[in-house]
């Protein structure tokens, strides 16, 4: 389920990415400001990419919380005594005369 989970957040996030690289620039700090070539410069595409943008961002949070949740069941020791490697190097003894 984890690992199912984690393909699919994956899967999400590299679309989020795509859809905002997509997205006109509204020309902050002087980066990007024209237009892409008459790709996606109408305002109806502006729309459909800013819900799309939601949507994909509402599903990477949906997903985080999932991860998090399931990482937080999984079974680990109570205490850090409980995680020492079992047959690991042991601590010099002191020699007793």
């Amino acid at each position: 389920m984890l690992t199912v989970l984690l393909v699919v957040h994956l899967l999400i996030t590299i679309a989020l990415i795509g859809v905002i690289l997509i997205q006109r620039s509204e020309g902050g700090m002087g980066l990007g400001g024209g237009t892409m070539g008459g790709m996606m410069t109408t305002r109806g595409s502006a729309n459909l990419l800013t819900h799309v943008t939601a949507i994909l961002a509402a599903c990477f949070l949906i997903t985080s919380l999932g991860l998090a949740i399931l990482a937080s069941h999984k079974s680990r020791p109570s205490s850090i005594l409980d995680a020492a490697p079992q047959g690991g190097p042991s601590l010099p003894q002191p020699k007793t005369d």
